[in-house]
Protein backbone atom coordinates (compact mmCIF):
# COMPACT_ATOMS: atom_id res chain seq x y z
CA UNK A 1 0.00 0.00 0.00
CA UNK A 2 0.95 3.64 -1.06
CA UNK A 3 -1.06 5.80 1.18
CA UNK A 4 0.10 8.68 2.61
CA UNK A 5 -1.99 10.55 6.03
CA UNK A 6 -0.88 13.40 7.71
CA UNK A 7 -0.27 12.13 11.02
CA UNK A 8 -1.25 15.31 13.64
CA UNK A 9 0.47 13.77 16.25
CA UNK A 10 3.92 13.26 14.29
CA UNK A 11 3.50 16.70 12.54
CA UNK A 12 4.20 15.24 9.18
CA UNK A 13 2.82 12.88 6.36
CA UNK A 14 3.48 8.92 7.25
CA UNK A 15 3.10 6.08 5.29
CA UNK A 16 -0.25 4.10 6.02
CA UNK A 17 0.96 0.81 7.50
CA UNK A 18 -1.90 -1.35 9.28
CA UNK A 19 -1.53 -3.21 12.62
CA UNK A 20 -3.17 -6.23 11.09
CA UNK A 21 -2.73 -6.59 7.40
CA UNK A 22 -5.74 -6.41 5.37
CA UNK A 23 -7.87 -4.57 7.73
CA UNK A 24 -8.25 -1.11 9.04
CA UNK A 25 -9.68 0.13 11.86
CA UNK A 26 -11.16 3.73 12.17
CA UNK A 27 -12.97 5.68 14.85
CA UNK A 28 -14.49 9.25 14.00
CA UNK A 29 -15.84 11.29 17.15
CA UNK A 30 -19.10 11.77 16.16
CA UNK A 31 -22.47 13.84 17.02
CA UNK A 32 -23.08 15.46 20.20
CA UNK A 33 -26.55 15.76 19.94
CA UNK A 34 -27.89 18.72 21.38
CA UNK A 35 -29.39 20.26 18.03
CA UNK A 36 -30.28 19.95 14.42
CA UNK A 37 -26.95 19.40 12.59
CA UNK A 38 -25.48 22.36 10.39
CA UNK A 39 -22.91 21.65 7.70
CA UNK A 40 -20.06 22.27 9.94
CA UNK A 41 -21.02 19.22 12.26
CA UNK A 42 -21.06 17.12 9.03
CA UNK A 43 -18.10 17.97 7.40
CA UNK A 44 -15.92 15.69 9.27
CA UNK A 45 -18.24 12.77 8.12
CA UNK A 46 -17.74 13.61 4.29
CA UNK A 47 -14.34 13.82 4.82
CA UNK A 48 -13.73 10.83 6.90
CA UNK A 49 -16.41 8.32 4.55
CA UNK A 50 -14.38 9.18 1.48
CA UNK A 51 -10.81 8.02 3.67
CA UNK A 52 -13.11 4.86 4.37
CA UNK A 53 -14.51 4.34 0.82
CA UNK A 54 -10.91 4.74 -0.30
CA UNK A 55 -9.38 2.24 2.63
CA UNK A 56 -11.74 -0.22 1.09
CA UNK A 57 -10.91 0.28 -2.72
CA UNK A 58 -7.50 -0.55 -1.62
CA UNK A 59 -8.90 -3.67 -0.69
CA UNK A 60 -9.28 -3.24 3.31
CA UNK A 61 -11.52 -4.91 5.16
CA UNK A 62 -12.92 -1.14 7.61
CA UNK A 63 -14.18 -1.24 10.63
CA UNK A 64 -15.30 2.46 11.13
CA UNK A 65 -16.58 3.40 14.55
CA UNK A 66 -18.78 6.73 14.78
CA UNK A 67 -19.78 7.60 18.17
CA UNK A 68 -22.38 9.47 19.71
CA UNK A 69 -22.40 11.67 22.80
CA UNK A 70 -25.96 11.35 24.11
CA UNK A 71 -25.31 12.89 27.42
CA UNK A 72 -23.49 15.87 28.52
CA UNK A 73 -24.15 19.31 29.65
CA UNK A 74 -25.28 21.21 26.59
CA UNK A 75 -27.89 18.25 26.31
CA UNK A 76 -29.23 18.61 29.98
CA UNK A 77 -29.38 22.63 29.43
CA UNK A 78 -31.71 22.86 26.12
CA UNK A 79 -33.31 19.88 26.89
CA UNK A 80 -34.55 21.78 30.51
CA UNK A 81 -35.16 24.99 28.65
CA UNK A 82 -37.30 23.06 26.45
CA UNK A 83 -39.25 21.10 29.28
CA UNK A 84 -38.05 17.74 27.93
CA UNK A 85 -36.79 14.49 29.22
CA UNK A 86 -32.71 14.69 28.12
CA UNK A 87 -32.90 11.17 26.73
CA UNK A 88 -35.63 12.35 24.27
CA UNK A 89 -34.06 15.18 23.81
CA UNK A 90 -30.94 13.74 22.92
CA UNK A 91 -32.34 10.57 21.06
CA UNK A 92 -34.34 13.65 18.66
CA UNK A 93 -31.65 14.74 17.46
CA UNK A 94 -28.99 11.57 17.14
CA UNK A 95 -32.57 10.91 14.31
CA UNK A 96 -31.47 14.25 13.04
CA UNK A 97 -28.19 13.84 12.56
CA UNK A 98 -28.65 9.99 10.82
CA UNK A 99 -30.99 11.48 8.81
CA UNK A 100 -28.19 14.03 7.48
CA UNK A 101 -25.61 11.79 7.28
CA UNK A 102 -27.91 9.32 4.98
CA UNK A 103 -29.03 12.56 3.07
CA UNK A 104 -25.49 13.32 2.42
CA UNK A 105 -24.59 9.65 1.08
CA UNK A 106 -22.41 8.84 4.06
CA UNK A 107 -21.89 5.37 4.50
CA UNK A 108 -23.45 3.93 7.98
CA UNK A 109 -20.71 2.83 10.64
CA UNK A 110 -19.81 -0.18 11.47
CA UNK A 111 -20.63 0.51 15.11
CA UNK A 112 -22.37 3.95 16.59
CA UNK A 113 -22.26 3.20 19.91
CA UNK A 114 -23.77 5.51 22.38
CA UNK A 115 -21.25 6.75 25.25
CA UNK A 116 -24.67 5.86 28.36
CA UNK A 117 -24.40 2.73 27.10
CA UNK A 118 -20.58 2.24 28.15
CA UNK A 119 -21.11 3.96 31.53
CA UNK A 120 -19.64 0.00 33.17
CA UNK A 121 -16.34 0.28 30.50
CA UNK A 122 -15.75 3.76 31.96
CA UNK A 123 -15.82 2.64 35.91
CA UNK A 124 -13.27 0.03 34.67
CA UNK A 125 -11.10 2.73 33.01
CA UNK A 126 -11.46 4.84 36.02
CA UNK A 127 -10.13 1.67 38.34
CA UNK A 128 -7.57 1.19 35.73
CA UNK A 129 -6.05 4.70 36.33
CA UNK A 130 -6.62 5.61 39.65
CA UNK A 131 -4.74 2.17 40.47
CA UNK A 132 -2.10 3.18 38.36
CA UNK A 133 -1.41 6.42 40.17
CA UNK A 134 -3.16 8.87 36.87
CA UNK A 135 -6.45 9.92 38.37
CA UNK A 136 -8.41 10.20 42.12
CA UNK A 137 -11.34 10.84 43.13
CA UNK A 138 -12.76 13.90 45.14
CA UNK A 139 -16.42 14.31 46.65
CA UNK A 140 -17.65 11.69 44.30
CA UNK A 141 -16.10 13.49 40.89
CA UNK A 142 -12.82 11.84 39.63
CA UNK A 143 -9.95 13.20 37.82
CA UNK A 144 -7.02 12.91 36.16
CA UNK A 145 -3.96 14.36 37.40
CA UNK A 146 -2.06 15.98 34.10
CA UNK A 147 1.09 15.94 35.87
CA UNK A 148 1.43 12.42 36.65
CA UNK A 149 1.33 11.76 32.68
CA UNK A 150 5.63 13.15 31.78
CA UNK A 151 4.81 13.66 27.47
CA UNK A 152 0.89 15.20 28.49
CA UNK A 153 0.49 17.77 25.77
CA UNK A 154 2.10 16.23 22.93
CA UNK A 155 -0.59 15.85 20.41
CA UNK A 156 -1.40 19.23 20.72
CA UNK A 157 2.19 20.71 21.41
CA UNK A 158 0.56 22.82 24.61
CA UNK A 159 3.03 22.99 27.99
CA UNK A 160 1.87 22.10 31.01
CA UNK A 161 1.44 25.72 32.25
CA UNK A 162 -0.24 26.59 29.37
CA UNK A 163 -3.06 24.32 30.09
CA UNK A 164 -6.45 25.39 30.61
CA UNK A 165 -9.37 22.78 30.42
CA UNK A 166 -12.04 24.73 30.20
CA UNK A 167 -13.78 23.26 32.92
CA UNK A 168 -15.38 25.07 36.21
CA UNK A 169 -13.64 25.38 39.54
CA UNK A 170 -13.69 22.52 41.25
CA UNK A 171 -13.46 22.03 45.27
CA UNK A 172 -12.03 18.58 44.91
CA UNK A 173 -9.86 19.33 42.06
CA UNK A 174 -6.00 18.92 43.17
CA UNK A 175 -4.36 21.28 40.03
CA UNK A 176 -6.94 23.26 38.08
CA UNK A 177 -5.12 21.77 35.24
CA UNK A 178 -6.70 18.21 36.21
CA UNK A 179 -9.69 17.49 33.71
CA UNK A 180 -13.18 15.50 34.77
CA UNK A 181 -13.51 11.91 34.07
CA UNK A 182 -16.71 11.91 36.03
CA UNK A 183 -19.09 14.42 37.41
CA UNK A 184 -20.47 13.47 40.39
CA UNK A 185 -24.74 13.66 40.46
CA UNK A 186 -26.70 16.81 40.88
CA UNK A 187 -30.24 17.44 41.96
CA UNK A 188 -32.42 16.16 38.81
CA UNK A 189 -29.64 14.87 36.68
CA UNK A 190 -29.27 11.44 35.43
CA UNK A 191 -26.53 9.53 36.80
CA UNK A 192 -25.29 6.13 37.05
CA UNK A 193 -24.11 4.00 39.81
CA UNK A 194 -20.05 3.88 40.52
CA UNK A 195 -17.54 3.26 44.01
CA UNK A 196 -17.32 6.55 44.00
CA UNK A 197 -20.69 7.49 44.33
CA UNK A 198 -23.98 8.25 41.54
CA UNK A 199 -22.79 10.83 38.45
CA UNK A 200 -22.59 10.84 34.67
CA UNK A 201 -19.40 10.43 32.32
CA UNK A 202 -17.10 13.43 31.57
CA UNK A 203 -16.74 13.84 28.05
CA UNK A 204 -12.91 12.84 27.16
CA UNK A 205 -13.82 9.20 29.10
CA UNK A 206 -16.24 8.11 27.01
CA UNK A 207 -14.35 8.33 23.76
CA UNK A 208 -11.63 5.96 25.18
CA UNK A 209 -13.75 3.71 26.70
CA UNK A 210 -16.03 3.24 23.58
CA UNK A 211 -12.67 3.11 21.13
CA UNK A 212 -11.20 0.50 22.90
CA UNK A 213 -14.54 -1.64 23.57
CA UNK A 214 -15.33 -1.77 20.13
CA UNK A 215 -11.87 -1.53 17.90
CA UNK A 216 -9.04 -2.88 21.08
CA UNK A 217 -6.03 -1.10 23.62
CA UNK A 218 -4.26 -0.40 19.66
CA UNK A 219 -5.69 0.92 16.67
CA UNK A 220 -5.06 2.12 13.57
CA UNK A 221 -7.11 5.65 12.74
CA UNK A 222 -8.12 8.40 15.39
CA UNK A 223 -10.33 11.17 13.32
CA UNK A 224 -11.97 14.33 14.65
CA UNK A 225 -12.28 17.65 13.95
CA UNK A 226 -9.33 19.99 14.62
CA UNK A 227 -11.13 22.06 17.27
CA UNK A 228 -11.01 18.40 18.85
CA UNK A 229 -7.21 18.35 19.07
CA UNK A 230 -7.14 20.24 22.67
CA UNK A 231 -8.65 19.64 25.59
CA UNK A 232 -10.83 16.45 23.98
CA UNK A 233 -8.27 14.26 21.68
CA UNK A 234 -5.10 15.30 24.07
CA UNK A 235 -7.28 13.87 26.92
CA UNK A 236 -7.93 10.80 25.76
CA UNK A 237 -4.48 10.06 24.51
CA UNK A 238 -3.22 10.84 28.17
CA UNK A 239 -6.50 8.86 29.81
CA UNK A 240 -5.97 6.27 27.26
CA UNK A 241 -2.19 5.57 27.56
CA UNK A 242 -2.10 6.34 31.09
CA UNK A 243 -4.49 2.95 32.04
CA UNK A 244 -2.09 0.66 29.89
CA UNK A 245 -3.29 1.69 26.21
CA UNK A 246 -1.55 2.24 22.86
CA UNK A 247 -4.43 3.41 21.46
CA UNK A 248 -4.62 5.73 18.15
CA UNK A 249 -1.55 4.50 15.70
CA UNK A 250 -2.95 7.59 13.49
CA UNK A 251 -4.63 10.63 14.24
CA UNK A 252 -6.33 12.83 10.75
CA UNK A 253 -8.24 16.04 11.44
CA UNK A 254 -10.81 18.03 9.59
CA UNK A 255 -10.61 21.92 8.98
CA UNK A 256 -13.41 23.73 9.84
CA UNK A 257 -16.53 25.16 7.84
CA UNK A 258 -15.97 28.93 8.45
CA UNK A 259 -18.06 31.98 7.48
CA UNK A 260 -16.40 35.54 7.62
CA UNK A 261 -13.02 33.83 9.36
CA UNK A 262 -14.81 32.47 12.10
CA UNK A 263 -16.05 28.66 12.85
CA UNK A 264 -19.18 27.80 11.99
CA UNK A 265 -21.01 27.31 15.70
CA UNK A 266 -23.99 27.84 17.13
CA UNK A 267 -22.82 30.49 19.36
CA UNK A 268 -21.42 32.27 16.66
CA UNK A 269 -25.39 32.62 15.39
CA UNK A 270 -23.91 31.79 11.83
CA UNK A 271 -25.34 28.43 11.31
CA UNK A 272 -26.52 26.69 7.70
CA UNK A 273 -28.51 23.88 8.77
CA UNK A 274 -29.22 21.05 6.65
CA UNK A 275 -32.55 20.60 6.31
CA UNK A 276 -32.32 24.61 5.38
CA UNK A 277 -29.05 23.83 3.24
CA UNK A 278 -31.40 21.03 0.96
CA UNK A 279 -33.72 23.71 0.16
CA UNK A 280 -31.22 25.21 -2.04
CA UNK A 281 -29.10 22.04 -3.54
CA UNK A 282 -29.86 18.67 -3.77
CA UNK A 283 -27.80 16.27 -1.13
CA UNK A 284 -25.30 14.84 -3.52
CA UNK A 285 -24.49 18.83 -4.90
CA UNK A 286 -24.17 19.77 -0.81
CA UNK A 287 -21.96 16.89 -0.66
CA UNK A 288 -20.04 17.25 -3.54
CA UNK A 289 -19.15 20.83 -2.20
CA UNK A 290 -18.31 19.83 1.46
CA UNK A 291 -16.14 17.35 0.31
CA UNK A 292 -14.11 19.42 -2.49
CA UNK A 293 -11.42 20.56 -0.30
CA UNK A 294 -8.96 19.32 1.13
CA UNK A 295 -9.92 17.75 4.62
CA UNK A 296 -7.43 19.62 6.43
CA UNK A 297 -8.14 22.69 4.81
CA UNK A 298 -10.60 24.95 5.96
CA UNK A 299 -14.08 25.70 3.77
CA UNK A 300 -14.89 29.07 3.58
CA UNK A 301 -18.90 28.98 3.30
CA UNK A 302 -20.35 31.53 0.87
CA UNK A 303 -23.75 31.22 -1.14
CA UNK A 304 -21.64 31.46 -4.14
CA UNK A 305 -19.24 29.26 -3.87
CA UNK A 306 -22.35 26.56 -3.16
CA UNK A 307 -24.16 27.33 -6.18
CA UNK A 308 -20.56 27.09 -8.38
CA UNK A 309 -20.17 23.94 -6.63
CA UNK A 310 -23.44 22.73 -7.55
CA UNK A 311 -23.05 23.62 -11.30
CA UNK A 312 -19.43 22.07 -11.48
CA UNK A 313 -21.26 18.81 -10.00
CA UNK A 314 -24.18 19.16 -12.56
CA UNK A 315 -21.21 20.05 -15.46
CA UNK A 316 -19.92 16.03 -14.32
CA UNK A 317 -23.38 14.63 -14.32
CA UNK A 318 -24.09 15.74 -17.48
CA UNK A 319 -21.69 14.22 -19.08
CA UNK A 320 -22.57 11.32 -17.85
CA UNK A 321 -25.89 11.29 -18.31
CA UNK A 322 -25.44 12.12 -21.89
CA UNK A 323 -23.04 9.27 -22.61
CA UNK A 324 -24.75 6.69 -21.23
CA UNK A 325 -28.46 7.92 -23.34
CA UNK A 326 -26.62 8.44 -26.82
CA UNK A 327 -23.84 5.67 -26.50
CA UNK A 328 -25.35 3.26 -24.14
CA UNK A 329 -24.61 1.97 -20.64
CA UNK A 330 -21.88 3.39 -18.37
CA UNK A 331 -20.35 0.32 -16.21
CA UNK A 332 -17.58 2.01 -13.55
CA UNK A 333 -14.29 1.32 -15.00
CA UNK A 334 -10.26 2.10 -14.24
CA UNK A 335 -8.99 4.91 -11.96
CA UNK A 336 -6.73 7.34 -13.65
CA UNK A 337 -2.90 6.95 -12.62
CA UNK A 338 -3.25 10.82 -11.58
CA UNK A 339 -6.34 10.38 -9.56
CA UNK A 340 -4.68 7.47 -7.16
CA UNK A 341 -2.08 9.39 -6.96
CA UNK A 342 -4.08 12.11 -5.93
CA UNK A 343 -5.83 9.99 -3.11
CA UNK A 344 -2.53 7.90 -1.95
CA UNK A 345 -1.57 11.57 -1.23
CA UNK A 346 -3.29 11.90 2.00
CA UNK A 347 -6.26 11.68 0.72
CA UNK A 348 -5.97 14.75 -2.03
CA UNK A 349 -9.40 15.11 -3.07
CA UNK A 350 -8.61 18.67 -5.07
CA UNK A 351 -6.00 17.17 -7.30
CA UNK A 352 -8.34 14.20 -7.39
CA UNK A 353 -11.22 16.44 -8.55
CA UNK A 354 -8.88 18.17 -10.73
CA UNK A 355 -8.57 14.47 -12.80
CA UNK A 356 -12.36 13.91 -12.92
CA UNK A 357 -12.71 17.20 -15.04
CA UNK A 358 -9.93 16.46 -17.14
CA UNK A 359 -11.76 13.35 -17.74
CA UNK A 360 -15.24 14.86 -18.78
CA UNK A 361 -13.55 17.60 -21.14
CA UNK A 362 -11.54 14.79 -22.46
CA UNK A 363 -14.88 12.38 -22.72
CA UNK A 364 -17.18 15.37 -24.22
CA UNK A 365 -14.13 15.75 -26.85
CA UNK A 366 -14.54 12.49 -27.85
CA UNK A 367 -18.86 12.77 -27.49
CA UNK A 368 -18.83 15.39 -29.76
CA UNK A 369 -16.37 13.63 -32.01
CA UNK A 370 -18.78 10.56 -31.95
CA UNK A 371 -15.66 8.81 -30.84
CA UNK A 372 -17.94 6.14 -28.48
CA UNK A 373 -15.07 4.45 -27.42
CA UNK A 374 -13.50 6.71 -25.74
CA UNK A 375 -16.68 8.53 -24.80
CA UNK A 376 -17.49 5.50 -22.85
CA UNK A 377 -14.25 4.88 -20.91
CA UNK A 378 -14.01 8.11 -19.85
CA UNK A 379 -17.56 7.83 -18.14
CA UNK A 380 -16.82 5.01 -16.88
CA UNK A 381 -13.34 6.26 -15.09
CA UNK A 382 -15.73 9.44 -14.26
CA UNK A 383 -17.79 6.70 -12.65
CA UNK A 384 -15.45 5.11 -10.31
CA UNK A 385 -13.72 8.23 -9.18
CA UNK A 386 -16.86 9.93 -8.53
CA UNK A 387 -18.20 6.42 -6.58
CA UNK A 388 -14.76 7.04 -4.29
CA UNK A 389 -15.80 10.40 -3.74
CA UNK A 390 -19.45 8.92 -2.83
CA UNK A 391 -21.26 11.09 -5.89
CA UNK A 392 -21.71 8.66 -8.94
CA UNK A 393 -24.07 10.65 -10.88
CA UNK A 394 -25.68 7.23 -11.44
CA UNK A 395 -25.87 5.59 -8.45
CA UNK A 396 -29.13 4.58 -7.49
CA UNK A 397 -29.32 7.36 -4.49
CA UNK A 398 -28.47 10.28 -6.49
CA UNK A 399 -30.33 9.33 -9.86
CA UNK A 400 -33.53 8.52 -7.89
CA UNK A 401 -33.34 12.56 -7.58
CA UNK A 402 -32.94 13.10 -11.45
CA UNK A 403 -36.35 13.87 -12.57
CA UNK A 404 -36.51 16.38 -9.41
CA UNK A 405 -33.37 18.10 -11.06
CA UNK A 406 -34.38 18.91 -14.10
CA UNK A 407 -37.91 20.12 -13.07
CA UNK A 408 -35.59 22.26 -10.72
CA UNK A 409 -33.43 23.58 -12.88
CA UNK A 410 -36.22 24.47 -15.52
CA UNK A 411 -37.81 26.43 -13.03
CA UNK A 412 -34.83 28.05 -11.58
CA UNK A 413 -34.53 29.47 -15.17
CA UNK A 414 -37.70 30.75 -14.93
CA UNK A 415 -37.42 32.23 -11.91
CA UNK A 416 -33.90 33.98 -12.43
CA UNK A 417 -35.30 36.10 -15.54
CA UNK A 418 -37.61 37.18 -12.73
CA UNK A 419 -35.19 37.85 -10.43
CA UNK A 420 -32.99 39.70 -13.07
CA UNK A 421 -36.17 41.96 -14.14
CA UNK A 422 -36.92 42.77 -9.82
CA UNK A 423 -32.37 43.55 -10.19
CA UNK A 424 -33.41 45.99 -12.85
CA UNK A 425 -36.17 47.91 -11.85
CA UNK A 426 -34.13 48.25 -8.23
CA UNK A 427 -31.08 49.24 -9.80
CA UNK A 428 -33.53 51.91 -11.50
CA UNK A 429 -35.34 52.85 -8.19
CA UNK A 430 -38.45 51.60 -9.89
CA UNK A 431 -39.81 49.67 -6.41
CA UNK A 432 -43.35 49.14 -7.86
CA UNK A 433 -42.32 46.88 -10.17
CA UNK A 434 -39.54 45.29 -8.05
CA UNK A 435 -42.60 44.62 -5.36
CA UNK A 436 -44.65 43.22 -7.76
CA UNK A 437 -41.91 40.51 -9.05
CA UNK A 438 -41.05 39.39 -5.38
CA UNK A 439 -45.03 39.57 -4.77
CA UNK A 440 -45.88 37.33 -7.83
CA UNK A 441 -42.85 34.66 -6.75
CA UNK A 442 -44.33 34.69 -3.36
CA UNK A 443 -48.20 33.87 -4.25
CA UNK A 444 -46.26 31.11 -6.23
CA UNK A 445 -44.89 29.45 -3.41
CA UNK A 446 -41.26 31.04 -3.86
CA UNK A 447 -39.12 32.68 -1.55
CA UNK A 448 -36.50 35.26 -2.01
CA UNK A 449 -33.81 36.24 0.15
CA UNK A 450 -31.35 38.97 -0.51
CA UNK A 451 -27.65 38.11 0.41
CA UNK A 452 -24.50 39.19 -0.65
CA UNK A 453 -24.08 37.12 -3.54
CA UNK A 454 -27.41 37.99 -5.09
CA UNK A 455 -30.76 37.13 -5.12
CA UNK A 456 -31.91 33.51 -3.68
CA UNK A 457 -34.36 31.93 -4.18
CA UNK A 458 -36.37 28.48 -2.25
CA UNK A 459 -39.59 26.96 -2.58
CA UNK A 460 -41.39 28.09 0.54
CA UNK A 461 -42.48 24.82 2.68
CA UNK A 462 -46.04 23.30 2.55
Amino acid sequence: MTLRLYDTAARAVRDFEPLRPGHASVYLCGATVQGVPHIGHVRSGIAFDVLRRWLIHEGLDVSFVRNVTDIDDKILRKAADAGRPWWEWAATHEREFSWAYDQLGVMPPSAEPRATGFVTQMVEYMERLIDRGHAYAAAGDVYFSVTSLPDYGKLSGHKLDDVHQGESVAEGKRDERDFTLWKAAKPGEPSWPTPWGPGRPGWHLECSAMATSLLGSEFDIHCGGMDLVFPHHENEIAQSEGAGDPFARYWLHNGWVTMSGEKMSKSLGNVVAIPEMLKRVRPVELRYYLGSAHYRSMLEYSEGALHEAAAGYRRIESFVERVHSRVGAVEPGELPEGFVAAMNDDIGVPAALAEVHGTVRAGNTALEADDHDAALAAAGSVRAMMAILGTDPLDEKWRSAAADTKSHEALDVLVRAELDRRARARTEKNWAVADEVRDRLAQAGIEVTDTADGAQWTLKDD
